[in-house]
């Protein structure tokens, strides 16, 4: 799957783009139309969202940073931090390029405050669940919110776009954050195979729930590492828009004994810092399937112009069963 020369590139773009095509055909037939509600009955509002809500100002959300060491809800270093070993472009290699755009349904940013007050985002996507409440995300942007941590006003806001709640606030639920135990033994670095979290979140202002109001991607885990195509999506902090762009992606061994691990590795250029924790998504029959997130191996990237994720296997399904079933979440060692 690596770059050998420019036939293959032009061969390999011409299929990214017929991908594209075809999935926005898929779109405009509905293919990811928000579920239904189950409820069956009036939804009854959410104080903690009804609150949230005014709090979460266009202005606030567009100061917001992205999250940085000891500020954000994880403890650990953004996205594309600077690292002693740093992969980035390999010479004569194509980097997609990204572009702004309005974003999806499933996908969103988190926004929360730090011990100072700043605002603060980290990126995430909807997955699906039986309790239709679960956000996916990288474990660095979540482990600050382990157990009974201060939420600091910790809510998820899905397609935010230009200052914009299109389908209002989700609240994360007290003890709703999970993130590996191998993640917080390890750390961000030796750790950095388990870089993935999920946010289980109470209903918006209205009372409706995530996936109800915004459809959901399936997780796929174990499906190795090579994917065409994959669309990239990630808020990057400070921006109006997310960033989404069309790439593949391959297998990574790391060249760096302090983040050990295999990873899926993307070329997209301008991921930059906030976009941790953006899903790495493949056409899935009704909508998309998600294989990764940006996060792992120096924490999702060491340049704007390559990133990288921990690959989903039995640990990720171990994770998303404890949280689907309500299992108590892991924490740091006291």
């Amino acid at each position: 799957m690596r770059t050998t020369g420019g036939e293959l590139m032009v061969r390999r773009t011409r299929v990214i783009r017929n991908a594209a095509a075809s999935v926005a055909a898929l779109l405009l037939c509905g293919g990811l139309a928000p579920s239904a509600s189950a409820t069956g009955g009036p939804a009854r509002p959410n104080p903690a969202a009804v609150q949230l809500d005014p709090y979460w100002s266009p202005a606030r959300m567009a100061d917001a940073l992205r999250g940085e060491p000891g500020n954000g809800p994880g403890t650990g270093s953004s996205t594309h931090s600077v690292s002693p070993t740093v992969d980035g472009p390999r010479p004569g290699e194509y980097i997609p390029p990204s572009r702004s755009f309005d974003g999806i349904p499933q996908a969103g940013t988190f926004f929360w405050t730090d011990a100072t007050g700043t605002g603060r985002t980290c990126s995430g996507s909807v997955v699906r669940s039986p309790g239709r409440d679960l956000v996916l995300s990288a474990g660095h942007c979540l482990k600050g919110y382990s157990g009974t941590s201060p939420r600091r006003n910790l809510a998820f806001v899905p397609q935010y776009h230009d200052g914009l709640k299109p389908f209002g606030v989700f609240p994360v639920a007290s003890n709703g954050v999970y993130v590996a135990q191998q993640y917080y033994d390890l750390g961000e670095h030796a750790g950095a195979a388990y870089d993935f979290g999920f946010a289980v979140t109470e209903p918006n202002q209205d009372g409706t729930r995530l996936q109800d109001a915004v459809g959901g991607v399936r997780l796929l885990t174990g499906t190795g590492y090579y994917h065409a195509p994959v669309r990239m999506i990630g808020y990057p902090a400070g921006a109006t828009k997310p960033l989404q762009c069309w790439s593949w992606t391959t297998k990574w061994v790391s060249d760096d004994p302090a983040d050990p691990g295999t990873f899926p590795r993307i070329a997209c250029d301008a991921f930059v810092g906030g976009t941790s924790g953006g899903p790495m998504l493949v056409p899935w029959p009704g909508g998309w399937a998600v294989i990764g997130v940006i996060g792992g191996y120096h924490t999702g990237g060491n340049t704007p112009k390559v990133s990288y994720s921990a690959y989903f296997g039995a640990a990720t399904q171990d994770l998303y069963r404890a949280a689907i079933t309500g299992t108590p979440p892991a924490g740091p060692a006291s």
